[in-house]
């Protein structure tokens, strides 16, 4: 584990002023085995998770003098005498119990209500206090099911009562109890937090929060920037964060092999390109370049948008490798992204002498066995290819540098064994989907972050358009005109075949209809077709021999003709922003005016209208991709199975970006100061730490 060899994990066992916190939620008053179950759907298991499962609303409650005075329709506490009881007058009917107070009169009404609980609860002739939703039926007051009957001694309800998200049979009384409960065992903690941070933000201690969480005394109480609810956020993101920077720092003194290039065969790539590099990727392959140099394992992530140019800097940073004498390996998800990493990559390796070769899980024989052969001699210096290059047998002379493109496409265990194939080689991930600074700082906190947020000049900017499919007659007769000047078109559709459940168009029947029109000069590319035809059919887009390439979202990613000047997306409205953004992205690659077509169904639901409008507006994949956070939430945006995003019960991510940033500056900041987790602070960091269970994050992240 990564601070078993420092002394820094957290204590070998939970702290036993945790223990209370970590019983069964059954030891909670109120909570019974059907109960406990409820609790279970929700997440929570024990006192601990109840602590955290915070109210989502609240209900204000007026304390109402006299009936007289009542405004229904509201939510009022009233005092009344129990004047009768009406019996259902057959099967289904409610009881219904009227009530006065000599202003006037108000019906409390109860459905599948048993007569000995009527009269037990509301006795005739007794005073009461009976707190809920007033309404006017018929023009008379009534209470359906009120949320509170007491004896006219007994505590009111609060004026404000929070309402707390629900599941199964649990109710809001079961779960205040919990909550109450589960408060009380809460033991007064050392802080963790830094004292002038706490002071600065003007946060209450960790108890006190705590209890001014689950008892809001108004909407203010709820918002995230209520300092009670910021605080245990705070707790939360600050856990996560030194949990990544133990596993950052533990990586970071993985003893590594220095990779110090000459620069050689950079200058001579550099020299054959049309443009010079941008300033944003200038500065990636410095960073990169000073990771590699050091005798540490480097272990970063290079985040670019569509077209910023990830490809050049992959290949600057692997011909490092090749300078310090050793080699590269660039790996992507897909067979049809890998061959065009190679397409890229290998005229401007040929510029510099440097020898580039393809290896798939297609490649059978003779061929596989000369490309292995060579690796192993050291003959090829940089391998571009998929899963297959990390398979038995794939043997590096000297690998320095691995390349992942896509990486959220691969699990750890995947990078872990291209990461064994040589002697500690430097890791570089490459992700083109843009995401958004908090769910970086989430996701890859323990990774060194490089972004590109420029473009290469050159490339024109891409005219958005959207129209109602209603109107396919016209695009069909625009894109046959295009089409008869020699431009190049995708039509991308949201499925393969045609569904009776699902009410989308499919690629197989659109291609079928724009090949009746157009004829040889239209390919189809799916990812259910075989590999050879769907290379095939890349291929001849590629060179031209095709114009119109119709396709679903595999050619979402890597895909680049620059010949290519028109996207049409059909169903558009179906597709997430992000992935929108990612498919106008194969047009606009290339020297000419590009354009991209939204094709939408009718009617648009207002989510809808707003993506679209996004993508009329903006081009950049940075403000696309936060705008995307905002409307789908952080596991929708980057899935959440696959990107091993924590989930969070009180932090927003979302909305806490900043508090993200803040957490992630003072965790690496206390490593820093105390790399022992020896001071005072740092053993309140370490309960922490058993507090948020991020004692077993700890032992996961350490493999990744």
């Amino acid at each position: 584990m990564a601070g078993d060899r420092e002394g820094l994990s957290p204590p070998r066992g939970r702290p036993p002023v945790l223990f209370p916190l970590f019983a069964a939620a059954d030891t909670l008053p109120g909570v019974g085995a059907k109960a406990a179950e409820s609790f279970a759907g929700l997440g929570i298991s024990r006192p601990r998770d109840v602590l955290f499962h915070l109210p989502s609303a609240g209900i204000s409650r007026r304390a109402v003098a006299r009936l007289a005075d009542l405004r229904p329709p509201e939510t009022a506490t009233v005092t009344v005498t129990v004047q009768r009881h009406i019996a259902p007058a057959q099967r289904g009917r409610p009881w219904r119990v009227v009530c006065t107070d000599g202003t006037g009169d108000l019906t409390l009404v109860f459905f599948h209500a048993r007569q000995h609980w009527i009269e037990s609860q509301l006795p005739l002739g007794q005073p009461c206090v009976v707190s809920g939703k007033v309404e006017l039926f018929d023009g008379l007051a009534q209470m359906v099911h009120p949320d509170h009957i007491l004896r006219p001694g007994d505590p009111p309800p609060p004026a404000f009562e929070p309402v707390y998200p629900l599941a199964g049979t649990l109710t809001q009384r079961t779960v205040a109890r919990a909550a109450a409960a589960a408060i009380d065992r809460a033991p007064a903690l050392p802080d963790w937090i830094d004292p002038a941070l706490k002071s600065r933000e003007g946060w209450p201690d960790w108890t006190t929060a705590l209890a001014a969480a689950h008892a809001p005394t108004g909407p203010q109480d709820l918002s995230l920037r209520a300092p009670a609810r910021t605080r245990l956020a705070y707790d939360e993101l600050f856990a996560h964060q030194m949990t990544l920077a133990l596993v950052r720092r533990d990586r970071r003194r993985a003893a590594g092999r220095a990779s110090v290039g000459d620069g050689r065969l950079r200058a001579q790539v550099l020299a054959a390109l049309p443009w010079p590099p941008t300033a944003a990727q200038r500065r990636a392959v410095e960073e990169i370049a000073a990771d590699m140099a050091s005798p540490h394992r480097m272990n970063r992530l290079l985040q670019g948008d569509v077209g910023s140019g990830k490809t050049l800097v992959a290949l600057l940073s692997l011909l490092i490798a090749v300078e310090a004498g050793g080699q590269g390996v660039l790996m992507a998800p897909t067979e049809i992204l890998a061959r065009q990493h190679l397409a890229a990559l290998a005229p401007l390796a040929d510029a510099a002498g440097v020898r580039v070769a393809l290896l798939t899980g297609r490649d059978r024989g003779e061929g596989r066995d000369q490309v292995l052969a060579d690796l192993a001699a050291g003959l090829i210096h940089i391998l571009v290819g998929t899963h297959a290059v990390f398979q038995p047998g794939v043997v590096f002379d000297d690998l320095r540098l691995a390349v992942i493109d896509e990486q959220h496409r691969f699990g750890v265990a995947q990078r872990l064994e291209l990461g064994a194939k040589g002697d500690r080689p430097d890791m570089l991930v490459m992700t083109a989907t843009p995401i958004p600074r908090s769910l970086a700082l989430a996701q890859f906190g323990d990774m060194d972050l490089s972004v590109l947020d420029e473009k290469p000049p050159g490339r024109q900017p891409i005219v958005t358009t959207a129209l109602p499919d209603g109107r396919m007659d016209d695009v069909v007769a625009r894109l046959d005109a295009a089409l008869t000047r020699n431009a190049r078109a995708y039509w991308v559709c949201p499925l393969v075949e045609e569904s009776e459940a699902v009410d989308l168009t499919a690629a197989e029947a659109r291609f079928q209809a724009l090949r009746a029109r157009f004829g040889d000069r239209v390919r189809l590319v799916h990812g259910q077709m075989p590999p050879e035809a769907r290379d095939a059919a890349m291929a001849d887009f590629a060179a031209g021999r095709a114009q119109l390439l119709v396709a679903t979202t595999v050619i979402e990613v890597g895909v680049n003709v620059p010949e290519a000047t028109i996207m049409v997306i059909e169903r558009a409205e179906s597709f997430g922003l992000a992935q929108l953004h990612q498919l106008r992205g194969r047009v606009g690659r290339g020297t000419a005016s590009s354009s991209c077509l939204l094709l939408y169904h009718e009617p648009l639901s207002e989510a809808g209208r707003r993506r679209l409008q996004i993508l009329r507006d903006s081009d950049d994949g940075f403000r696309i991709a936060e705008e995307d956070l905002a409307m789908r939430g952080a596991g929708d945006v980057i899935g959440t199975a696959q990107s091993g995003l924590p989930r969070f019960r009180v932090a927003d991510l979302e909305r806490q970006a900043d508090l993200m940033a803040m957490a992630r500056q003072d965790a690496r900041a206390l490593l820093e100061t105390d790399p022992q987790l020896a001071s005072d602070r740092g053993r309140a960091v370490r309960t922490l730490l058993w507090l948020m269970e991020q004692d077993r994050a700890l032992r996961l992240m350490s493999a990744g």
